[in-house]
């Protein structure tokens, strides 16, 4: 009887044995799916924030060429205006630097 005991104990623990690895298997291969759904997932949110900052840096890019573009107009407008003031500043005082000049090269010093 207790070779029998002794058997059916032996047996006992190898089924308890084989039914922990099948337990362990069942978990080592949900864990590898639930990291393998949790890649995919984190992929697709990078991919989506990748994509919503691209958009923005667009965005930026479109409003600071644009801007840009303004400015340009603005200071070429700027420039001509200064030019033509100067201009102006200049034929307004032509006659007085052409009399200084004949005066001063015509005056004869010992």
């Amino acid at each position: 009887m207790d070779s029998s005991r002794r058997q059916s104990g032996i047996q006992q623990l190898l089924a308890a044995e084989q039914e922990a690895q099948q337990i362990v298997n069942a978990a080592r291969t949900a864990k590898q799916a639930r990291l393998r759904q949790a890649k995919e997932e984190a992929e697709r949110e990078i991919a989506a924030y990748r994509a919503q900052m691209e958009a923005e840096f667009q965005k930026k890019v479109a409003e600071s060429s644009g801007d840009s573009g303004a400015n340009v107009k603005r200071l070429e407008k700027e420039t001509d205006e200064k030019i033509a003031k100067l201009k102006q500043q200049a034929s307004d005082i032509n006659q007085d630097v052409v009399s200084m000049l004949l005066r001063h090269v015509t005056s004869v010093k010992n």
